[in-house]
């Protein structure tokens, strides 16, 4: 399989059989997440900026909701001794992140539900220099989130940090969040007629390649097409994360529509 420029991904003459390029698969997945978010890898500089700053160049990563695994991809190579733990539930996702990352001894996958009180279990270790997730945690309601938040803290070494980019709406400025949602949405029309791939579509193709095709239905079987939760302010993130035992936290990036907050332990 080989990932095209606008992110589909299509079949590879040169490659064996009964192989697949989950490299391809991941990148496809990059460059569907980058037509919602256009500004995705600025975040993920700034997210790993604060890793090296607060907890140094070699740490030990858990990528919480790890998807394909796009933050352990981006942690190793800006850091080739970190060592990453993704963990997730998504059995479609992780089949591309074990094959994309299949004999990097640095990385391990869990698969484990974060709305199980017991899913700190399935991990590892018993400690991590940084939690990291990115455009996931929208699926959980506030309420789950905020549970969440406190099984956090406890898995963090001191100085430890935890960050969260995400959806993270201003309630208190609905007029310039409308105008906002407006222009990049025109922005997204144009890049969706020059062939960019959405969240739909990326899912239609991944079921159709053979390799993938019961783990997507199983992923719709465990999901269902839309995600539960909601997307609260920074504001809330911050004070939540200070009453789940963080000494500090605020937001250390912005876009008009997505912050990245993080909480030191």
């Amino acid at each position: 399989m080989t990932d095209t420029a606008d992110g589909t991904v299509a079949a590879d003459a040169g490659r064996a059989p009964g192989t697949t390029d989950w490299q391809a698969w991941q990148d496809s997945w990059d460059r569907q997440q980058e037509w919602y978010m256009p500004d995705r890898e600025e975040r993920f500089r700034v997210m790993l900026d604060m890793v090296e700053a607060l907890v140094g160049p070699a740490p030990r990563v858990l990528d919480l909701a790890c998807g394909t695994g796009s933050i352990t991809d981006r942690v190793l190579k800006r850091f080739p001794e970190a060592t990453s733990t993704g963990v997730d539930l998504d059995p479609a996702l992780l089949t591309i992140a074990e094959g994309h990352f299949a004999g990097d001894e640095r990385v391990t996958f869990v698969t484990a539900d974060l709305k199980d009180p017991n899913w700190p279990a399935a991990l590892p270790h018993a400690t991590y220099d940084a939690v990291l997730t990115a455009t996931a945690l929208h699926w959980l309601p506030s309420q789950d989130l905020a549970v969440l938040y406190g099984q956090l803290a406890p898995l963090l070494a001191p100085g430890g940090v935890f960050m969260n980019a995400d959806h993270m709406p201003d309630p208190a400025t609905p007029r310039i969040d409308a105008a906002e949602h407006t222009h990049r949405h025109a922005g997204m029309d144009r890049a969706k007629a020059a062939g960019a791939v959405d969240w739909r579509e990326w899912w239609d193709l991944a079921g159709a390649d053979p390799a993938l095709t019961e783990q997507v239905k199983e992923r719709f079987a465990i999901y269902g097409e839309h995600a539960d939760g909601d997307t609260p302010s920074e504001a809330w993130h911050t004070e939540t994360l200070r009453a789940a035992g963080f000494a500090e936290a605020r937001t250390v990036w912005r876009s008009p529509s997505d912050g990245l907050v993080l909480g030191l332990k």
